[in-house]
């Protein structure tokens, strides 16, 4: 009955987390893409959120569908490469939505830096670099996890070393200490690094939001409204979503350290720290469709016009 209840509240928390992270995700990158075509350019600011949707998808897809599918009861359906690509995507893209939420906080950052020598330098190549810096955060990753391909395989009746991350369908064997500890050192150098800089940059941007909350003090009530610039809208959400990251990341590093002190960890243990592991790629994408002014333009024009479409078809049809 234990297992049972476990496994129900496991497929309700992972089925509404694809049901919530998929379609907000998807209006994003198709938003953004529209813009694109559209109007032949991005914000930088908006390349940076079209790739975090991305990366969320695959997230969601090389995590979040395993998870949940394993708990209605579906198990051994990957094959070895299957499980090493399946492996290596969710956690180049785990470590990638780390990585592009400091990128985007460290652009607000700069946006809203004052027009100093050093300031003025970042101004300049940050934007004009989205593309290459985006990259090399990739390759970062990539270089991180060539043990996916190396040590993942399908799970079935062969014998694993005490080193190995027991998965839905796979087991992930380090075979050595040495592998293990340095996949876990580098995995931790890259996390407490990124988060680290996007709270630093996170806290500028709050000092510079309460400077600008100081200066508009004195403006009439009237004009307060304008004083709130699409910089200073922007950047409230840049915190916002900095904010919701390193809490889940906060309780991930909880459960972690709650693990390597018990002998034997609950399965729903490692159940919850998953989900609030992946929990951001729902919660992000709600965040930016309700604070982004261009998907917001683009979803508002998009809605008129089907309505104004519906009532044509309407009066047609009357008039027929």
């Amino acid at each position: 009955m234990e297992l049972e209840l476990q496994l129900i509240f496991k497929a309700i928390g992972f089925f509404s987390l694809i049901a919530i992270g998929i379609p907000s995700n998807v209006i994003i990158l198709t938003v953004f893409t529209h813009v694109r075509i559209t109007e032949k350019k991005l914000l930088p600011s908006n390349i940076i959120l079209t790739m975090l949707a991305m990366v969320n998808l695959l997230v969601i897809f090389s995590k979040g569908f395993p998870q949940a599918i394993h708990s209605i009861g579906i198990r051994n359906i990957l094959n070895d490469f299957e499980c090493k690509v399946i492996s290596f995507t969710y956690r180049i893209c785990r470590g990638m939505t780390i990585c592009v939420t400091c990128f985007l906080s460290c652009n607000q950052c700069i946006i809203l830096a004052p027009p100093t020598k050093a300031w003025l330098y970042l101004k300049q190549k940050v934007p004009t670099n989205i593309a290459s810096i985006i990259i090399f955060l990739w390759c970062i990753n990539a270089a991180i996890y060539p043990s996916c391909f190396l040590h993942v395989r399908a799970k079935a009746n062969y014998t694993t070393s005490k080193y190995t991350l027991h998965l839905e369908f796979c087991n992930h064997d380090f075979m050595t200490f040495a592998s293990y500890v340095a996949n876990g050192i580098a995995i931790a150098l890259r996390d407490f690094f990124f988060v680290g800089t996007m709270t630093l940059a996170s806290c500028y941007i709050v000092f510079m939001l309460y400077r600008h909350g100081k200066r508009v003090q004195g403006i009439r009530s009237s004009d307060k409204n304008n004083g709130k610039t699409v910089e200073y809208k922007a950047s409230r959400a840049v915190v916002l979503l900095v904010t919701i990251y390193v809490t889940l990341f906060g309780i991930d590093c909880c459960i972690w350290i709650y693990t390597v002190t018990v002998s034997r960890v609950s399965p729903v243990i490692s159940d919850a720290r998953v989900f609030f592991g992946t929990l951001y790629t729902a919660l992000s994408p709600i965040v930016i469709i309700k604070t982004n002014k261009k998907i917001k333009t683009v979803l508002l024009c998009s809605t008129k016009k089907r309505l104004l479409q519906s009532t044509d078809l309407s009066i047609t049809e009357s008039s027929e």
